[in-house]
Parts: C-alpha cells; sequence; structure tokens
C-alpha cells in the first residue's frame, strides 16, 4: 500500500467564527439567553441594523424597523469595511442613502440614524479611500459619483451635500473602487458602458476606458494600479492598460447568463473570477495574465443560484468565495505547485448572506491570530466572521504575517497619470497598526468648473430650442423607423418558425 503524504500548510486549520448571540454579543432578533459556558469571543461582534424586538417577541405588531437595508436588484456587496467604519447601503424613499458606522459601535444602533442622503436615486455601491480612513465615494442610478468626508466623532446628523460630485456618466454608476497605490484616483463602473477614472481632488475625469457591449459586472484594480480588469454580461474578461485607455488583453469568461465577478489576485498576476456554466453550476476560473487565452483553473463548485462574491488575500494566498444567499463562505489556498488551488474549509451557518465585506489586512487581530474577518449582511443585521489559524503562543505569529499594505499612498495621483509605477508600500503588523489622520481638501474652483464642464448645456435661446426640437424629431422618426424594420423582421422569423414546425 502506498503511504499517504499530508499536505505541508500553516493554513489548513484555519476556522471560521461567528459573532456570539444574541445580547452579550449584540445580536438581532432573537430572545434566547446564552448558555453559562458558552463565551463571546473577543472583538467580534455584531451590528444591529434592524431591530425587531420590542416588548413580546411574539407580538408582529411590536416589531419595529430602525433602519432597511437597500432592495436594489443591482449585483453589489452592500457593504464595505475599513479599519475603522463599516458602510451599508439603505433603502430610502424618494432618494438614495447610506450609513456609515464606526467598527467600535455595535448592538442596536439608535432612531433615526445619521447617514449620507445627498444622492436623488438608491445608492448602488460605495468604497472607502485606502489611504484616508474619514473618505468615502458612492456611486447610485442618479448617474453621479459623490465624494464625501466622515467627521472624526461620527455623523451626528444627516449630510446631504458632499465634499465634490462626479458627474459624467450617462447612466446608473454601479461600481466605484479606489486606486490601490495612487492616492486620490478612482474607477467608477456604469450602464453607459464606460469605465471612467477620477482624480477625486478636482473632479477631473482623466481617462475613460470603453468597449464593453454589455453591462459591467466587475472592476478590480491589478498589484501596482496600472492595469484594470473588468467582467462583462457579454461573457468577456478584459484588461484596461489604464492611462493608455486601451485593451491590453481580453477572453472569454463564464458562459452562464448570471452574474460573474473579477478579482485580482494580488502580486501574482493572475485573476479570479467566479460565475456560473451553461447549465448554472457555479464555478471559479483562475486566469495567468502572462497567457491570457484560457484559465488555468477551472472549478466547479455547486448548483446554487446565488452570485459568488470572491475576496483575495495576497499575504496568505487565500481565496474566500460567499454565496449571495448561502449560509456558507469556502475558502481556499493558491500554492505555486502543479494543483495549484486546495480546497481548505468552510464557514458554515444556516442564516442566508445578503452581501459581504472585507477589512482591511492591517486591521486584524495578531493576538488571535486572526488572517481574515469578513462582514456578512443579514437582512437585519451586518455579523463579523473571524478566520483564525489555531495556535495557543502568545508570540507573535511572524510566518503567518507577513509584510501588508500599511495604507500610505506610493505615488501621488499626478505621478500615476504622468506614467510611474509603484507597488503598495508594506508594512509589519508586529507593533500593531494605528490609522494616521490625513487631511482631504479639494480645488474648489476645479471641482466647480469639472461640474459645468461635465453637464448637459441646455438651450436658452429661440434658436437653440428649436433646433433642439429638429434634433429630437428627427430621432424620433429614426426610432419609428427602426422599430418597424424590426417588426418586419419578427413576423418573417415567425412565418419561418411555423413552416420549421409543420
Amino acid at each position: 500500500m502506498a503511504p499517504s503524504f499530508v499536505r505541508s500548510s500553516k493554513f489548513r486549520h484555519v476556522f471560521g467564527t461567528g459573532a456570539k448571540r444574541p445580547d452579550n454579543a449584540y445580536d438581532y432578533n432573537y430572545d434566547q439567553p446564552i448558555k453559562k459556558k458558552e463565551k463571546p469571543f473577543k472583538n467580534i461582534n455584531t451590528f444591529n441594523i434592524i431591530k425587531r424586538k420590542i416588548g413580546n417577541n411574539n407580538n408582529k405588531n411590536n416589531k419595529k424597523e430602525n433602519i432597511k437595508v437597500s432592495g436594489s436588484a443591482w449585483d453589489t456587496n452592500l457593504v464595505k469595511v475599513n479599519p475603522k467604519y463599516l458602510s451599508v447601503n439603505l433603502e430610502a424613499g424618494g432618494g438614495g442613502s447610506f450609513a456609515v458606522i464606526p467598527l467600535e459601535k455595535t448592538g442596536k444602533l439608535q432612531d433615526n440614524l445619521p447617514c449620507f442622503n445627498g444622492h436623488s436615486a438608491p445608492v448602488l455601491d460605495t468604497d472607502f479611500n485606502p489611504f484616508n480612513d474619514n473618505i468615502i465615494a458612492s456611486s447610485s442610478e442618479d448617474c453621479k459619483v459623490m465624494i464625501w468626508n466622515i467627521p472624526e466623532e461620527g455623523l451626528k446628523e444627516n449630510i446631504t451635500t458632499p465634499v465634490i460630485s462626479l458627474n459624467g456618466h450617462d447612466r446608473k454608476v454601479g461600481h466605484v473602487l479606489f486606486h490601490p497605490v495612487a492616492d486620490n484616483v478612482l474607477a467608477s463602473a456604469s450602464g453607459d458602458l464606460t469605465v471612467r477614472i477620477w482624480d477625486i481632488t478636482n473632479g477631473e475625469e482623466k481617462v475613460q476606458l470603453s468597449g464593453h457591449s454589455e453591462i459591467i459586472q466587475s472592476i478590480t484594480w491589478s498589484y501596482n494600479g496600472s492595469l484594470l480588469c473588468t467582467s462583462c454580461r457579454d461573457k468577456t474578461i478584459r484588461v484596461f492598460d489604464v492611462r493608455a485607455g486601451k485593451i491590453a488583453m481580453e477572453t472569454s469568461g463564464h458562459q452562464g447568463v448570471k452574474g460573474s465577478r473579477a478579482i485580482w489576485m494580488g502580486d501574482l498576476d493572475k485573476v479570479a473570477t467566479t460565475g456560473f456554466s451553461r447549465t448554472s453550476d457555479r464555478q471559479l476560473f483562475i486566469y495567468d495574465t502572462k497567457n491570457f487565452s484560457n484559465p488555468i483553473i477551472q472549478e466547479n463548485i455547486d448548483t446554487s443560484s446565488g452570485v459568488l462574491m470572491p475576496f483575495y488575500d495576497n499575504d496568505t494566498r487565500m481565496i474566500y468565495l460567499a454565496g449571495k444567499g448561502d449560509g456558507n463562505i469556502r475558502y481556499y489556498e493558491f500554492v505555486d505547485d502543479d494543483k495549484q488551488l486546495y480546497f481548505l474549509s468552510e464557514y458554515k451557518s444556516s442564516e442566508p448572506q445578503r452581501g459581504m465585506g472585507y477589512l482591511p489586512k492591517r486591521a486584524v487581530n495578531t493576538a488571535e491570530v486572526e488572517v481574515a474577518r469578513l462582514f456578512k449582511l443579514h437582512s437585519n443585521a451586518v455579523e463579523p466572521i473571524s478566520f483564525r489559524v489555531p495556535r495557543k503562543s502568545d508570540n507573535f505569529a511572524s510566518d503567518i504575517y507577513t509584510d501588508t499594505c500599511d495604507g500610505k499612498p506610493a505615488l501621488t495621483c499626478e505621478e500615476f497619470f504622468s506614467g510611474k509605477d509603484a507597488n503598495p508600500i508594506l508594512f509589519s503588523l508586529k507593533d500593531g497598526f494605528v490609522p494616521i489622520k490625513r487631511e482631504f481638501s479639494v480645488d474648489n474652483e476645479a471641482a466647480a468648473a469639472s461640474l459645468v464642464q461635465n453637464e448637459e448645456k441646455m438651450p436658452t435661446t429661440e434658436k437653440e430650442l428649436k433646433e433642439a426640437y429638429k434634433e429630437m424629431k428627427k430621432e424620433i422618426e429614426q426610432l419609428k423607423s427602426t422599430i418597424t424594420q424590426k417588426d418586419v423582421k419578427i413576423r418573417q422569423l415567425e412565418a419561418q418558425l411555423e413552416q420549421m414546425n409543420t
């Protein structure tokens, strides 16, 4: 009998732990006491965003909602996290808003929670500036991207006016993502089938990336931010040279009709994508950018219907997959050998997740050998889930914690757009991480000029109104002609189908 070998890995026994509940760990919608033998884990608390129980738990009329999570059908994570705050997209009648909650503020939230509500339509996505914990970007169905400054003491009242508004997209803006290396550089993806790169200090659109034929479903930066990868409903994965504004490489992605995601695998120069096969199997593909024509790994996960949200930890080479509507989170390790991808384990829960946020590595709890922390969005709460390596030593685990991104920009916005490249600045977690307060200011004159430039010029004189009327009438006639042609084509195809059936 051939001997069996166990693969050597520091992360084979990583386990996930959700917040203990109910009252001692800030739970929600439950009135069950914790058993005396159970003790809540330190620093793992649940953010209660809809408090169901008031008085008698059996009386449905006593239920009261503090906050409603956004019900938008747009495919986004709904939750974003940085070392200081948590953001959640909210349901707001007649407009769009999102809440920003300090991480230390756990348990039941106050009634009428202050929020950012400057958008005129639902908020679809948010992203924290990786180099300034008090700056957050939001995108919305109102075609705008807004930059907000979070007060150091937290929100005390609603804020309706952003620091700057980035206008230019013609359709709803579904994704925003800050640059991983350059300061104050933001990417936004819209239903107008473009990705635009902004300098948020003056509201200037620096680059526009086009070439998509369908809705853009996700965007992800390369390790040094020189490239940007997108997944699209047209089943194509594209990698753009950002400053050249051109497609550097593209390939066929998942062939299913449901949502697809892409995430850059750090300094490996590989891209991991999730999506569906033609037979609706959920899949994980990994592409090597040195040979982008076909995936080097194709892994069928299961046949569930929820979109898989991927997260990648460059320090441990671990991939986390959280499916929408699932209760579990799978995690894998990528190794430089023949097999490359190894399934490690999964965190299991009976409660489905609507979204998921990933805490930056610099904020994990090294005293408990925590390698990752994900924030799971329920229908009425946000639950931190801690992933740890089981060790009893009190010493710093230097073999587990390699140097990680320290939250300082390696490039200025001007240096990046002038063509300079740099890798993220790294630091050791041995002495812990202390957030540095950074000031953020915009060029008000340039920002105002950018807003005027991006806004559509409306006709004012009688001559301009007549010309606009003629153009509109011409466009309507062209649309009527196109519809007539399509109707004729449909009738012809229906007749051919009837002949084939007979």
